[in-house]
């Protein structure tokens, strides 16, 4: 186990390659007149960007140097001290072939051949100091599973790919919310098909059923279903609509209007879909469910499409106006396992998590491309701490601990804490990943088409559905590790994962118990971690038969799905799926 966890803890550091290059007319040292104009107007760009960079930093945090920490400095304070570093070896360089020219001019050969390797050394040590190097990760060891697998069928993670859900041809083609851009009937079915597969149940009513009374079991309930009256919350993800970071006032009801229209938040057909299958095959009554977003509000395009199928919902907001159920703050205290939280001020989890008796985490397929290196299940719940007031530094930074900021393997992770919570994942009942239109968060807004087999220049147009919440990030992960070489390859972005899988025996050595002020219950095993085979397979050793790892049911063609699983004897079959449905 020791080795195994080195391994996993292996990565490079590679330094992005940057060069210099001169375009202009060789014989007379000057530039043609286009490139003249555009060499003028970057480096003013460089130059202003830098100064304002730099005067912002300062105004900031030269009175209150805790500032430093704010988002907002950690991005100035890169730009400022580029800058200065720049200037420092461009003024260092111009002086020093100034007074080259003077030597050579006096015949002083030799210094001025030392000014000028002085000059091209001031130059090339401030690119090299402000040249970003990226540190990444190692490609994960496949067929590795560490961790409990959970579940009905342990480990298991169901895949619905069906590309007739989704047809917009993208950004300035009308909106991919719009319902004339996402089949709600074709999302409808594959949530079916994967609830079914899940449970592997031949009917959407028994299938909810044996999630229910699984779930019971595990936490000490006994065979109990779902009981009339009993709640349950729907967490999504709605971070392109965080109120919070606008700072405008909401006074009419225009102002709950999308302000970033293209942006990847969960599909509110996915929410239709899921609410359908609560209330009309799972027998839960509307009003005993809330849907939303604790940290944003609930904008009305997306309201709009879930009230008219569903006005007795609840749904709940940041703002809470016009319809919308304010979240707000209960007694129930929310603990970090990590000593930087000493002191801070204590969290506290939100009241319509403790009212509930069950959670379902629907979360997005995406990228991390500033923080965290991919944002799936886990993540999701970084937008269910409602802070008062919402940035004070009085709270500790779950932020300074993410692979962007601490790089690496073996490290103390928020994320865990906030998987293993009693009223977070402690409640959750199912973890759903809406992967209709995925992207890379906070680097792009809109949603971008895949590239990998099997979507091939399409929208992921896919869903994926688990009880065990590191098993489903873990194949998540694995998606975007394929699909893009960015941020999701960041040294660390699957720590979270390990950490989770081991997180009774953690390579951090932390002792995880979000429950308590102090060690006093440390977490068990969240759940397996595995890398899949390969790509184009995409097998687990639960497919392979070779170990108690994931379990990935892949589900495409609605009349001729097949399914790669492993039977008792752990002998690798094919296994018909009619309608999403298995028959083993």
């Amino acid at each position: 186990m020791q080795l195994q966890r080195k391994k996993q803890a292996q990565s490079i550091c590679t330094k992005t390659d940057t060069r210099t290059r001169f375009t202009g007319n060789t014989s007379t040292g000057k530039c043609p007149e286009r490139n003249s104009k555009r060499h003028w107007f970057t480096s003013r760009c460089i130059g202003i960007g830098g100064v304002l960079a730099l005067i912002w930093f300062l105004i900031r945090v030269i009175p209150k140097p805790s500032r430093a920490t704010y988002p907002c400095q950690r991005v100035a304070f890169p730009l400022a001290s580029g800058f200065v570093v720049w200037l420092a070896g461009t003024i260092s360089s111009i002086a020093a072939i100034r007074k080259a020219k003077r030597c050579f001019a006096q015949s002083r050969y030799i210094l001025c051949v030392m000014l000028i390797a002085l000059s091209v050394g001031s130059i090339w040590l401030a690119q090299s100091i402000t040249t970003e190097k990226v540190l990444l990760a190692d490609e994960p060891l496949a067929n590795v599973p560490i961790g409990i697998a959970k579940g009905i069928h342990p480990g298991r993670v169901v895949w619905v790919h069906d590309p007739d859900a989704t047809d917009w041809d993208g950004p300035g083609q009308g909106y991919w919310w719009q319902s004339i851009h996402t089949n709600q009937a074709v999302v409808d079915q594959m949530m079916s098909r994967a609830i079914r597969a899940l449970s592997g149940e031949l009917t959407n009513a028994a299938a909810w059923d044996q999630l229910f009374r699984h779930f019971n079991k595990t936490i000490g309930e006994g065979d109990a279903g779902y009981t009339s009256g009993q709640k349950i919350f729907i967490k999504v993800n709605y971070v392109g609509c965080i109120k919070i970071w606008s700072r405008q006032p909401v006074t009419k009801l225009e102002d709950y209007n999308l302000r970033s229209m293209d942006y990847m938040n969960t599909s509110p057909q996915m929410i239709v879909a899921l609410l359908r299958q609560l209330v009309d095959e799972a027998g839960v009554n509307e009003e005993d469910i809330t849907v939303g977003d604790t940290l944003c509000y609930f904008p009305n395009e997306y309201y709009n499409i879930c009230y008219e199928k569903f006005p007795n919902v609840r749904y709940l907001d940041y703002v809470g106006k016009f319809g919308r159920t304010k979240a707000r703050l209960s007694s129930v205290p929310f603990y970090w396992s990590t000593p930087d939280a000493a002191g801070k001020k204590i969290d506290y989890v939100p009241a319509s998590y403790v009212e509930a008796d069950y959670l379902i985490n629907l979360a997005n397929l995406k990228s991390h491309n500033d923080q965290a290196g991919i944002t799936l299940c886990a993540k999701n719940h970084y937008g269910s701490l409602v802070r008062k007031p919402a940035r004070s530094q009085e709270y500790y930074d779950m932020h300074k601990d993410l692979p962007y900021t601490t790089p690496g393997m073996g490290r103390y992770r928020p994320l865990v804490d906030l998987m293993g919570h009693k009223h977070l994942g402690g409640k959750t009942l199912l973890y759903l990943i809406d992967g209709l239109y995925a992207g890379k968060h906070a680097k792009e807004r809109a949603p971008r088409k895949w590239n990998s087999s099997p979507f091939n220049g399409d929208w992921s147009s896919s869903l994926f559905a688990s009880q065990d919440p590191v098993a489903i990030d873990s194949v998540g992960f694995d998606f975007l590790w394929t699909e893009w070489d960015d941020a999701p390859h960041r040294s660390g972005t699957s720590d979270y994962l390990v950490e989770a899988a081991l997180a009774d025996d953690p390579p951090s050595g932390i002792f995880y118990d979000p429950d308590h002020k102090g060690n006093v219950t440390m977490l068990a095993s969240l759940g397996v971690y595995e890398h899949w085979n390969n790509p184009m397979d995409k097998q687990y050793s639960g497919n392979l038969g070779t170990g108690n790892g994931i379990e990935l049911l892949k589900l495409s063609d609605v009349a001729n799905d097949t399914a790669a699983v492993a039977d008792s004897t752990h002998k690798k079959k094919e296994v018909p799926i009619v309608a999403g449905i298995s028959e083993n």
